[in-house]
């Protein structure tokens, strides 16, 4: 991972996590979009523009890869690099909550 990589998505935006988070198996961004909403009870709406901008991004940054194509949605799955990524974040945000007591 370059530390350009690093800086640009550690910290990361709420978004971005649930997105590589869902990621971990094979998704479409509605289907990611679905189940962000159903992990958060309706607090975080990924809208249509973020989603595809994020995908968009994070593919060419080497986050994500597409897998196949189903009823012409494409499908999304996380990469070596995405994973380490996701990982950091994850510790960062186990940090935060040690740090806070674990209220």
């Amino acid at each position: 991972m370059t530390e350009k990589l690093r800086r640009v998505y550690v910290p990361m935006t709420e978004t971005g996590f649930y997105i590589l988070f869902c990621l971990r198996e094979e998704m479409h961004g509605y289907s990611i979009g679905q189940r962000v909403k159903e992990m958060t009870d309706g607090a975080v709406s990924i809208s249509a523009g973020t989603m595809y901008g994020t995908l968009s991004k994070m593919e060419k940054d080497g986050l994500i890869q597409f897998s196949r194509e189903e009823e012409k949605r494409k499908l999304y799955r996380i990469t070596e690099l995405g994973e380490e990524i996701l990982s950091l974040e994850i510790e960062r945000i186990k940090r935060l909550y040690r740090n806070i007591g674990g209220v």
